[in-house]
């Protein structure tokens, strides 16, 4: 039994050790270490695969709550690319006679101002764009025929005080018949001749802007005054200074822009549709988005050969100091017309043979700083002067801002957004 019992203790111990020597992969240490790695994996696996689940979920999140025909654009954006918006508004439009011309001046609204006596130009008071006042001071002339000229002047009214006096004298001899009728006579035609003179000299000072009272008084001026028969600005300066200038040189140009109106061609097929009185809507090239309106004031009996038509001149009914003689402008008669929203052209985007226009979307939901816009399809009808009217319902055309410059822009970062969320 001892023996028994000895070998069974050996053969456990034997067994025990030859359990220690197997490799660490069928050992139950290892087979947890692998379980562990199992589990790490499979988190990790799991991890990957949530993330991956939480990106379709976020691509599904932002497909869900993406709205079609949307864009969304910062303050800054908007900035940059130069988007302007407008509220929507009624416009007058309709069949309409279409005219081209230029903005002008009535003959009397303009002026040349020359010098009526040759000189040396000594200072210059003013500047081209400078508003100036009827008779205002615009240069000086200095010469010495000036000088000589108010001398003569002084010698023949003096000469005419003593003509007068001898005059008056030998009439009343005249009358009491002590006097010659030959020497009253002499006197008389001498006192004429002089008075005449000393007039003469007198409105060419005048003409001068030299005061005839002040050189009587033996006041003599060195130069004289140019100034301006109208009020309104100087369009040209033509002298320097120390420029000798000739009588009748042009000098100055002043125009006064507040009578400025309207000088149109209508071609010959229009011309029997005209007539005074009419209204005229036309724009200028500086602010095409802004209508102005006149009405036709006479219109012209010649025609033009090339191109044939009559010349028609309108009264501008709301003008303003930024319309400036030459301005070329394009306007229509109308001939008949109607009221519907209109749009500027550039604020229609077309695909194909659909037409949108861009809108400001109020979300209240939208983000601090961020402007949503939303594109809406219209139908479009009457082209006029740059504006097109648009056909839409007038429960949403009520104080909603429209897109006028930039629409195409934002339509194409629409579709560059669509592209990228299609990705």
């Amino acid at each position: 039994m001892k023996n028994i019992a000895i070998v069974s203790v050996a053969l456990m111990t034997f067994f025990m050790v030859g359990c220690n020597d197997k490799p660490d992969s069928e050992l139950g240490h290892n087979e947890e270490n692998t379980t562990t790695e199992k589990m790490e994996g499979e988190g990790d696996a799991h991890g990957e695969h949530n993330e991956e689940e939480e990106e379709e979920e976020e691509d599904g999140h932002n497909e869900e709550e993406g709205e079609e025909g949307v864009v969304m654009l910062t303050n800054d954006q908007i900035e940059t690319v130069g988007l302007e918006t407008k509220l929507l508004e009624k416009r007058n439009l309709g069949n309409n006679i279409k005219v081209t011309g230029r903005l002008e001046l009535f003959p009397q609204d303009k002026a040349n101002i020359s010098p009526f006596m040759g000189g040396n130009v000594r200072s210059i008071k003013v500047i081209e764009g400078d508003k100036v006042r009827k008779g205002e001071v615009l240069a000086y002339l200095e010469h010495p025929d000036i000088i000589s000229m108010q001398q003569e002047y002084q010698e023949k009214n003096d000469e005419l005080v003593f003509l007068k006096q001898d005059f008056e004298r030998k009439k009343i001899l005249f009358d009491k018949g002590v006097s010659s009728g030959k020497e009253f006579q002499m006197a008389q035609s001498k006192f004429r001749s002089t008075t005449s003179s000393v007039n003469g000299l007198r409105s060419k000072l005048r003409l001068l802007g030299i005061n005839a009272s002040k050189v009587e008084q033996g006041e003599i001026y060195s130069a004289i005054p140019i100034t301006t028969p109208i009020s309104g600005y100087v369009d040209e300066v033509m002298v320097s200074l120390g420029d000798y200038v000739a009588p009748q040189s042009k000098m100055f140009a002043v125009s006064d822009n507040s009578k400025i109106h309207l000088d149109l061609k209508v071609y010959e097929k229009d011309i029997p549709k005209v007539k005074e009185g009419q209204k005229i809507i036309f724009t200028v090239a500086s602010k095409p988005n802004e209508l102005l309106t006149a009405e036709v004031h006479s219109i012209g009996k010649t025609f033009e050969e090339d191109p044939k038509a009559l010349h028609v001149h309108a009264d501008i009914d709301n003008k303003n100091g930024e319309l400036l003689p030459g301005m070329y402008v394009e306007g229509r008669i109308a001939e008949g017309q109607k009221s519907g929203y209109a749009v500027p052209e550039e604020a229609i985007v077309k695909e194909g043979e659909q037409s949108y226009i861009f809108i400001v979307d109020e979300d209240e939901e939208t983000e601090e700083n961020t402007v949503k816009f939303r594109r809406i399809p219209v139908s479009t009808g009457v082209n006029d002067l740059g504006f097109v009217e648009i056909n839409i319902p007038s429960e949403m055309a009520k104080n909603i801002m429209v897109v006028t410059v930039g629409a195409y822009t934002l339509s194409s970062e629409m579709v560059k957004g669509e592209l990228e969320h299609g990705h």
